[in-house]
């Protein structure tokens, strides 16, 4: 079976009509629009909700919305399965997901990851292939749009549960794919933590493990004869100019012969084509992937990276005056930003400690 997934597909103000009315020969351009044709099944991550009702939640960070009659897009791309395991599925509240849920049905466009409750979006979708069954499990990091028990949302990833959930899939099925939405945003290597969740995926029966969210493409590892992919950037979502969101890699997977390759894409404007300079994309790619085979460069690259992170976490959990602020702007964001010591290492206390974590994030909750 010859499957294609792509990132992110998400209809925004620049593309809307072209969405509506279905044109892909914009949208794709022909040469796109041919190979995902030639799929037998075409997924993406359905990164919005599809409402005409704006009710946002509160949360940090964009709620994003797209009209219902942009699904018609979706048609016309071909997507036949999406997955609503991200952490902007509930952008739009409830009713944005019941909203989505419907239309997807009554227009006959199969989907994951998200339910009414925790049950429901940890169902996996199970494809027959002859004498021969995929499997497909989607689950996003703890963000706001996380199912429970008694609320609507996405599938959690669970270090305790999930793996348990690749297990029995595996066991069910010839061949397993696990959408993964986590990693951080803009960062093209995996962190320590994120490469022990996906080998421990792989251990457990996955044979792809994809990780979206990152909007950018990443690189690859091998584990055993199972493969992850440490970010594939977005398919099509004309949200940012950043250089991360210009690129990016549809997959091809032979399930019969356990064969992956990578389509380079690169977007432009408010619309995705294949990349003329594809060949480059790739190369890099390779050299990330390379470069990750050294666990000390993983550990090393993540510690960079996260020295670099460190003043924006602190002003937010500690906060700023307006004077800081604009002087910090006015000076290029090069101001240093220090807290005592103690505070400094309470604040990394509750963060590292399970029972500091969860009773701190449990405080936060609204009452």
């Amino acid at each position: 079976m010859r499957i294609l997934i792509g990132a992110d597909l998400v209809p925004t103000e620049s593309n809307f009509e072209y969405f509506k009315s279905g044109d892909t020969d914009t949208l794709l351009g022909k040469e796109l629009k041919s190979i995902l044709d030639g799929g037998d099944l075409r997924i993406f991550n359905l990164e919005v909700p599809l409402t005409d009702t704006f009710s946002p939640i509160a949360k940090c960070g964009p709620n994003l919305i797209a009209p219902t009659d942009t699904v018609a897009g979706y048609k016309s791309v071909g997507a036949d399965l999406l997955t609503m395991a991200n952490n902007h599925i509930m952008d739009q509240g409830e009713q944005g997901l019941v909203s989505t849920v419907k239309l997807l049905e009554d227009n006959g466009i199969a989907y994951l990851g998200a339910g009414a409750n925790l049950s429901e979006a940890r169902k996996p979708y199970i494809i027959n292939d002859g004498d021969r069954k995929i499997g497909i499990y989607a689950c996003a990091e703890h963000e706001f749009s996380i199912a429970t028990e008694n609320k609507a949302g996405a599938n959690p990833f669970d270090a305790l549960e999930s793996p348990d959930h690749i297990a029995n899939l595996k066991s069910e099925c010839d061949y397993v794919i696990v959408l993964y939405h986590g990693g951080k945003e803009h960062y093209r290597y995996p962190s320590p933590n994120l490469q022990k969740i996906c080998r421990k995926l792989c251990e457990k029966g996955a044979d792809l493990v994809v990780c979206q969210h990152s909007h950018c493409i990443g690189c690859e590892e091998k584990v055993g004869d199972a493969t992850v992919v440490y970010g594939q950037g977005n398919f099509l979502f004309d949200h940012s100019k950043s250089e991360f969101w210009q690129t990016s890699l549809l997959i091809e997977v032979d399930t019969d012969n356990n064969e992956i390759k990578y389509i380079p894409l690169r977007k432009d404007g408010f619309k995705v084509r294949v990349a003329e300079d594809g060949e480059e994309i790739l190369k890099q790619f390779e050299k990330r992937t390379s470069e990750i085979k050294d666990a000390s460069f993983v550990e090393g690259e993540y510690r960079k990276f996260a020295s670099r992170m460190k003043k924006n976490y602190l002003m937010t959990v500690c906060g700023t005056n307006i004077f800081y602020r604009v002087l910090n702007k006015l000076s290029g964001y090069k101001l240093k930003y220090n807290i005592p010591k103690k505070r400094e290492l309470a604040i990394k206390n509750y963060l590292d400690c399970e029972a500091h974590n969860e009773l701190f994030s449990k405080s936060l909750e609204d009452n």
